[in-house]
């Protein structure tokens, strides 16, 4: 079975040449998209010639791998344009063997659609094609969405690239600290090793040595599923997520606090460890979500008539 095309969309409010600038320069280019570590054109025998590129990425699971690219023109119609390119990488590391595709830049009442169709051919047989469709194609997919939404935000915020970045890892590293730090106190101290010290909280609050246990249990699956939070929703649902782990620090601290005072004396106890979480999702919570670039503002497959024509939004915020 042949793996689809790749195809993203991004409604960005820009002028039509600011796009194609912020698209077309290399310098500009490899500053936003995430599949890209490096875009350097190529000189050109003359002006009917090709524009051929160099590029290099780190996006195949970390290997960099460089390739080349051909513009193969471009051509405008109705106030509309359309650049097509082809790309390939002659290096046995790299998934892709060849592919090709093209940039669209659509005028609407209230910006711009731009859009991309792509597609290529894998190395590795039936190994590379299985790769590509469980794991690479699904990655770098996701890449362009995530690149487009980045390359939005820049032109019609004025947020550069490099803080967009900075600012997805900090989110990113937030939900992957606080999602193993719940997990991790769900399993260790409460489902494997509960007489370290989670028994004498429970029995000191007033639970018998059996219901201590259950409780502890109970309340271990309950943190799994919580840190789970943390690593499987997106970003814009993730608020309340983040203000019931500030709840629910106050309410483990206090509840150690009056079964087992003297552990707050003990190095890295309750109130430090505890401050430093809430810290975090304190942080966290400070970040607008309409700073952070996402991938699901994007649309993944090409829209109906219906839909083409969409709804005006509310002017941006120059930052």
């Amino acid at each position: 079975m042949k793996n689809p095309p790749i195809y993203v969309e991004a409604r960005i409010r820009c002028p039509l040449e600011a796009l194609w600038q912020h698209t077309q320069q290399p310098e500009l280019h490899q500053q936003w998209d995430l599949r890209f570590t490096e875009i350097t054109y190529l000189p050109r025998p003359s002006e009917a010639a090709p524009q051929q590129f160099l590029y290099a990425t780190r996006i195949g699971f970390g290997l960099g791998v460089a390739g080349r690219g051909e513009s193969l023109g471009t051509r405008e119609t109705n106030g509309e344009r359309t650049s097509v390119l082809k790309f390939w990488s002659d290096e046995w590391v790299s998934l892709i063997r060849e592919g090709a595709g093209f940039w669209k830049y659509v005028p609407t009442a209230d910006g711009l659609r731009f859009f991309t169709k792509y597609d290529y051919q894998t190395r590795f047989g039936g190994i590379g094609q299985w790769l590509d469709r469980l794991a690479f194609r699904p990655l770098i997919g996701w890449a362009t969405a995530w690149s487009f939404d980045c390359l939005r935000l820049w032109l019609e915020t004025g947020q550069h690239p490099a803080i967009s970045r900075r600012l997805a890892q900090a989110d990113w590293l937030t939900r992957a600290t606080l999602g193993a730090v719940w997990m991790y106190q769900g399993v260790v101290p409460k489902l494997l090793f509960p007489d370290t010290g989670e028994l004498g909280i429970l029995q000191g609050a007033g639970f018998s040595a059996a219901a201590a246990h259950r409780v502890a249990e109970g309340v271990g699956v309950g943190e799994i599923l919580f840190g789970l939070l943390f690593w499987l929703l997106p970003p814009r649902r993730l608020r309340p997520v983040y203000w019931l782990h500030l709840v629910g620090l106050l309410v483990l601290g206090a509840g150690a606090l009056f079964s087992q005072p003297a552990i707050f004396v003990a190095p890295f106890n309750p109130l430090t460890l505890n401050a430093a979480l809430m810290t975090m999702a304190a942080v966290r919570l400070l970040i607008p979500e309409d700073m952070l670039p996402s991938a699901a503002r994007c649309l993944r497959r090409p829209p109906t008539a219906a839909r083409v024509a969409a709804p005006p939004r509310p002017a941006p915020q120059v930052a």
